[in-house]
């Protein structure tokens, strides 16, 4: 069975399509790939929405018409490159683009106009994966965790999936405890926001302006204690309604009023530390008998960030990528929730109460036939 998942994440930077092929008894297998960019207005209205402004109500609903588009266009590049035909292709996993997400509040926004995607592909679609868990007193995130249990949880020793996409979040699987999971903070949001700022490019390349940086302790101290999020226990999730450009402006101005001269180059290299340090500090709290950590999403590609994590992480821990186990890190994503429409067919409960929150697990999303 051939199921196609799309995922545009925290970042916006584009939308990844994953064909992959479903057997019983055995793990997911990906047939092909494509990456399709996003449009620089689409990725501009999608900002807009993450906080209040004007006639939000008609920006994003022409911005869910806009993404279908745009992933129906991924579609049929990953067809195009898989070798297959729509009507051989069982469903579409799609998220959406996550603009709001309160589930303390008891809501969360994905834009999506899963319809418009089924009439334009010729496939079934699944969306909408979130709402249910939030609706059960979940955090309807993090939703990859049970994917990850799935891909590894053959691993004989305690080992942490982490997810560094915009927001970070980690997987914690261990045979005897089962399996955890929760947000750990900022990834490539304030990284990704600096590097737009001062150089004028979508993102810092492999890390390599921040590698010319030096860390500044007594900030990265003060974002850490600044923030409570980071702090509470889990379950937890979060994204660009807290981690976003104001609350690293609020951080800047104290450290121009309380902290000696911060260059450019050097809050980018503390920022990246943020990311490090959080993420391996959740882990070492939380699952103090890790033994290994996996690292995918657009992160994993940051040689810096990963030497950081290095750096970081207990001795006797070791940090690789998922592209040691066959899957390559950008792509992890797009396959969860390829996996997602697969649970949904199969009637399969995809929220787990440890990782959410929950109050029982919940098959998760909603279903708009080719």
């Amino acid at each position: 069975m051939y199921y196609i998942g799309l995922m545009s994440g925290t970042s916006m930077d584009g939308i990844d399509a994953v064909l992959a092929a479903f057997s019983p008894h055995q793990a997911p297998h990906i047939i092909a790939h494509a990456s399709v960019g996003m449009p620089a207005s689409l990725r501009h209205t999608f900002l807009s929405l993450n906080a209040s402004g004007p006639d939000e109500l008609v920006k994003a609903a022409q911005a869910g018409n806009k993404l279908a588009t745009c992933y129906a266009q991924a579609v049929a590049e990953v067809l195009k490159t898989g070798g297959l035909q729509a009507d051989q292709v069982r469903a579409i996993g799609a998220h959406g683009q996550t603009v709001r997400h309160q589930p303390d509040q008891g809501y969360t926004i994905q834009i999506n106009a899963p319809a418009l995607l089924a009439e334009l592909a010729g496939i079934a679609v699944i969306a909408d994966f979130r709402s249910r868990d939030v609706a059960a007193g979940g955090q309807g995130a993090p939703l990859v965790p049970v994917v990850h249990q799935a891909l590894f949880a053959q691993a004989e020793k305690p080992c942490a999936v982490l997810n560094l996409g915009g927001m970070a979040n980690v997987t914690l699987l261990d045979a005897h405890q089962g399996v955890s999971g929760f947000d750990t903070g900022p990834a490539n949001v304030l990284l990704d926001i600096w590097a737009q700022k001062k150089l004028d490019q979508p993102f810092d390349r492999d890390g390599a302006w921040a590698a010319g940086g030096s860390v500044n302790g007594q900030w990265l101290d003060h974002l850490i204690a600044s923030e409570p999020w980071l702090a509470a226990p889990p379950p937890k999730s979060t994204g660009r309604d807290l981690f976003n450009e104001s609350w690293l402006q609020a951080r800047l101005t104290h450290a121009k009023e309380q902290i000696d001269p911060v260059c450019d180059q050097d809050i980018q290299a503390t920022l990246l530390a943020l990311t490090a340090r959080t993420a391996t500090d959740a882990i070492r709290r939380h699952a103090p008998d890790t033994q290994e950590i996996i690292v995918c999403g657009g992160g994993a590609l940051n040689i810096t960030l990963l030497n950081a994590l290095r750096d970081h992480t207990p001795r006797g821990c070791r940090v690789t990528t998922s592209q040691d186990y066959g899957i390559p890190v950008q792509q992890m994503e797009a396959l969860a929730f390829a996996w997602l429409a697969w649970a949904w067919e199969n009637k399969i409960p995809a929220s787990l109460p440890s990782v959410t929150g929950a109050r029982a697990p919940r098959i998760l999303g909603g279903y708009y036939p080719a």
